[in-house]
């Protein structure tokens, strides 16, 4: 299995997409047309400059081989590429989930080794 992607998004979207047995993405997700995800070595630069300050956030991580032609890497922040999934998230794909605790700094404590 390749390494896995992410995504973070607020607990209460994560339990309405439960529901539904899919996350269809944020406002900046359907603004953009497509999901924001982020390669394990970009979450903690995107929790940074997005997430700031937000508390109970969640930490997707997604098996990317399902995903199939749907991900695509393309170029974002200063031509880095990030991974895009194109179309809604099924959560079958989900490999586990980790509640992002929000620190006296703003920023937010990751599990050791998610991030490399």
């Amino acid at each position: 299995m390749s390494e896995p992607v992410f995504k973070i998004c607020p607990a209460s979207a994560l339990q309405e997409a439960r529901k539904r047995g899919c996350y269809e993405g944020s406002a900046a997700d359907a603004r953009d047309g497509f999901i924001h995800l982020s390669a394990g070595h970009q979450v903690a630069g995107t929790l940074a400059k997005y997430f700031a300050w937000q508390n109970d956030l969640v930490l997707l991580a997604i098996d990317r081989d399902r995903l199939g032609a749907n991900l695509r890497w393309e170029p974002s922040r200063s031509g880095e590429l990030f991974p895009h999934l194109y179309g809604a998230l099924d959560l079958a794909h989900v490999i586990w989930i980790e509640a992002l605790k929000l620190q006296g700094d703003g920023s937010h404590c990751l599990l050791g080794g998610i991030v490399p």
